[in-house]
């Protein structure tokens, strides 16, 4: 099950049931299912804050996920930076709702496996993000 929070910030997401669906498609067509993920939407401050604390990063960042997955069950926590995404549409001159479903796929791509720490795993990430993003509306 997906659940949503806020921390720190005033943020209404939508369709939380079609984003549901998406997700659930997401992890059948990588043969996982989905489990307990939080997807915590927070501001630059408090991410900063979770990365220094958990992952000793003294950075922003739009996305940090947490993986507690087993086997094929796709479990974690997902905290996304609603200013960072903000900035990023701003920035790569995309809708907020389309950046905001790309940092979210993002991270259950992480649940999944798939990685982005060398120049080959971001092209196969930025290849997942994009496939799965063509979907989004369906749900």
């Amino acid at each position: 099950m997906v659940k949503y929070f806020n921390e720190d910030i005033k943020f209404v997401f939508k369709n939380k049931l079609g984003n549901n669906r998406w997700l659930k498609f997401v992890a059948g067509s990588e043969m996982r299912k989905i489990g307990d993920i939080n997807i915590i939407f927070c501001s630059d401050n408090y991410i900063l804050d979770v990365n220094m604390q958990y992952l000793q990063h003294d950075y922003f960042t739009d996305i940090i996920t947490f993986d507690y997955c087993e086997d094929d069950v796709l479990s974690g926590d997902l905290f996304i930076s609603i200013d960072s995404v903000r900035e990023n549409a701003s920035f790569y001159g995309t809708e907020f709702s389309e950046e905001l479903n790309r940092v979210i796929v993002h991270g259950v791509l992480h649940l999944i496996g798939f990685d982005d720490h060398n120049d080959e795993d971001i092209k196969q990430m930025r290849e997942k993000e994009n496939y799965y993003l063509q979907y989004r509306n369906n749900f």
